[in-house]
């Protein structure tokens, strides 16, 4: 690997404005009375694409990393030809992440979630002895464990039960990284809150989700790579959304291109979808509102466990906070789609008889989301799209590789007597 000088760049506060240093592992401005995004304003303001061999961290000018790990894979964009001709949209660009050794995609858990995590763990500080904490309902999972499990890195993940499933792996981890899950019948929402139990304890801190600015600028990598292949911001931009981080990172990647000055000045519109049952900010957008509806929690937990997409099923997402979803849709224009199920089976379908390969099912909801948006004459059929395929490949690795489970070592809920002692445990 190439030398490696840390990216330089300040932190902003997108609700005051205030600038400041980044002394460390800051998911927050500690001066802000209310809740805001911090984003990172890097010294560089026009982007210098790196090597191909770096992988993600080609685009390390505009990512918050003090070093560079190795097995990084980054996003494909390719211009569509046989999806593009069967949809009628001549400017089709979709941007692969995944597994798909022709097309150059070399991210071996399938999914997207790899930005984030290289992004992540590249912002540690060497020797950092904590342990980080993520919670996640799978790919983000199986991305940090990989990462971590291949540099060393000590982890603790907090997955619901029901989707240890996701936790697939072409060889055994390393021991520095540890599962615990919440019981079966419990969503995400439960291990986010057992991961917050056990970030109570000295010994771990929280990875922090949409506050932290490499998970955002790790996902951001996304429309650098269209940008590089397209020359130019896209017109439109279509995505599946769980919390709503992936859009966010979106947009800001637009606001940074638009001050490079080489790309284009305007704004893409945002297309997110969500999964049907389960929409809330679908139907928070579409009420004009600010706040997410009202929902209540039991509800909102069986329509988490209907949706075939369940990477989508976050009940507490970035939406209303300063710099969130809410500003970044009515920055940008735009609307938020949906797919039901049966969508998903259809447009996974599609993908794999046009394009030849398979892909998640998110992805397939960002595809129905933007068939819906065309259809709908909410743009142009000549516009530029791009469309965020966020996994794949995955049924195409498992039958070339043969598959590592993690187990649990611990299964619990936040409220368990002891249950932080017994988490430290696993790490003594």
């Amino acid at each position: 690997m190439s030398h490696f000088t840390p990216t330089r760049y300040l932190l902003e506060t997108v609700a005051t404005g205030r600038r400041f240093e980044d002394t460390g592992w800051m998911l927050a401005d500690p001066q802000c009375k209310e809740p805001s995004l911090i984003r990172a304003i890097y010294e560089k303001k026009q982007i210098t694409f790196g090597p191909e061999e770096r992988g993600i961290y080609k685009f390390a000018d505009w990512m918050p990393v003090k070093r560079m790990l190795k097995g990084s894979a980054p996003t494909v964009t390719y211009r569509s030809e046989k999806l593009a001709s069967r949809l009628g949209l001549p400017n089709l660009y979709i941007a692969f992440s995944g597994w798909w050794p022709e097309k150059g995609a070399g991210m071996t858990t399938c999914s997207f979630k790899e930005t984030e995590a290289y992004s992540v763990c590249a912002r540690l500080p060497e020797g950092e002895r904590r342990v980080l904490v993520v919670a996640s309902a799978g790919n983000t999972a199986r991305a940090f464990a990989k990462v971590c499990s291949e540099n060393n890195i000590p982890l603790l993940l907090s997955v619901p039960e029901e989707n240890i499933g996701a936790l697939w792996f072409e060889k055994p981890l390393n021991d520095c990284v540890k599962l615990i899950c919440s019981p079966r019948g419990t969503d995400y929402f439960d291990a986010i809150a057992l991961g917050d139990a056990a970030c109570t304890s000295p010994l771990f801190f929280p990875e922090g989700g949409a506050k932290n600015i490499a998970r955002r600028d790790g996902m951001a990598t996304t429309v650098l790579s269209a940008a590089q292949v397209m020359g130019r911001i896209p017109d439109a931009y279509f995505q599946a959304i769980g919390s709503g981080t992936g859009t966010i990172a979106a947009w800001e990647a637009n606001l940074r291109l638009i001050e490079d000055g080489r790309f284009g000045s305007h704004k893409m519109k945002l297309f997110p979808s969500q999964n049907v049952p389960f929409l809330p900010m679908h139907d928070a957008w579409k009420a004009g509102s600010r706040a997410l509806l009202p929902m209540d929690d039991e509800k909102a937990r069986v329509q988490a466990l209907e949706i075939d997409a369940k990477v989508l099923s976050n009940r507490r997402p970035p939406y209303s906070i300063k710099g969130g979803m809410y500003d970044a849709m009515s920055d940008a224009g735009g609307d938020v789609e949906c797919a039901t199920n049966a969508d998903i089976k259809a447009m996974k379908q599609l993908f794999l008889e046009t394009e030849g390969i398979d892909i998640h099912e998110a992805a397939a909801v960002a595809l129905q989301g933007m068939i819906h948006a065309f259809e709908a004459g909410k743009l142009p059929r000549e516009a530029f799209a791009m469309l965020n395929i966020t996994g794949g490949g995955q049924a195409r690795f498992q039958q070339e590789h043969e598959c590592w489970y993690l187990k649990p070592s611990l299964i619990g809920n936040a409220s368990d007597p002891g249950i932080v002692e017994k988490i430290e445990k696993l790490f003594n």
